[in-house]
């Protein structure tokens, strides 16, 4: 199984807490949160229950995905389509540094992201 370079992965962590205090000064009732995986860190938004027989827990979409190539040393974005299938994110080139992505997701030029 392939790791992630644990820094960069701290700095996802740090980027989902800042996004979540972030959040919390206008909206109460979302999260983002991360799920890490041994090639891959997804970025997801997370909503309460808005109906009682749909149960208690929250709901997760996926947002991004950031895929790590361990021969290259470099991380390529994605985004989910409605059928959450991911596509190569076109608009920024892959990079060893993933605060390049996280900034690409934060400022959303072309609205794939956050909508």
């Amino acid at each position: 199984m392939m790791s992630l370079p644990e820094i960069d992965v701290a700095r996802v962590r740090r980027w989902v807490v800042e996004r979540n205090e972030r959040i919390g000064e206008h909206i109460d009732e979302m999260r983002v949160e991360m799920d890490v995986d041994a090639r891959a860190l997804t970025i997801l938004e997370c909503r309460p229950p808005w109906r009682e027989d749909f149960g208690p827990e929250w709901t997760r979409q996926e947002i991004a995905r950031m895929r790590y190539t361990k021969s290259t040393g470099v991380w390529t974005l994605y985004w989910p389509d409605r059928h959450s299938r991911f596509h190569r994110y076109e608009d920024l080139d892959s990079t060893p540094t993933i605060d390049r992505l996280l900034d690409e997701i934060d400022a959303d030029p072309i609205r794939i992201f956050w909508g």
